[in-house]
């Protein structure tokens, strides 16, 4: 074999590898990303899950204009997605919520929602990959 044939087959090879190393890191990122969009999702549901609770009157097991006493349902405490908890505790003006990635721990989520059910002003916040 030539020289320039040997050349040929080595920058093919480190071809090869580039695209195989970036088609990897997109995988990657497309994953973080879709577990980010998930966990956003599902902490809309257990925000208006908390305003279905606040707006029901004491009477029928609700918190009569206030989130205090709010607790997440078991089903909705974890899933494949994260799991959930109670950042901030529930009061007249708000309750936060706050997931954390099962595929991986350092990546959370979290949101302080107001009195209308929806975030407050900056209210939105994520840490680890997600940012």
């Amino acid at each position: 074999m030539g020289q320039q044939q040997l050349l040929l087959i080595i920058l093919g090879v480190i071809i090869v590898g580039i695209a195989i190393a970036v088609g990897l890191s997109l995988f990657s990122a497309q994953s973080v990303q879709a577990n980010k969009d998930a966990i956003t999702n599902d902490l809309n549901n257990l925000a208006a899950n908390a305003y279905q609770y606040r707006i029901r009157p004491s009477a029928m097991g609700g918190g009569n204009n206030s989130y205090a006493g709010y607790t997440i349902p078991s089903k909705l405490q974890t899933n494949e997605n994260a799991s959930y908890s109670i950042s901030s505790t529930g009061d007249a003006n708000g309750i936060g919520f706050m997931g954390t990635s099962i595929q991986n721990p350092g990546n959370t989520g979290s949101v302080k929602i107001g009195t209308d059910g929806r975030s407050v002003s900056g209210g939105w916040s994520y840490n680890g990959d997600f940012q």
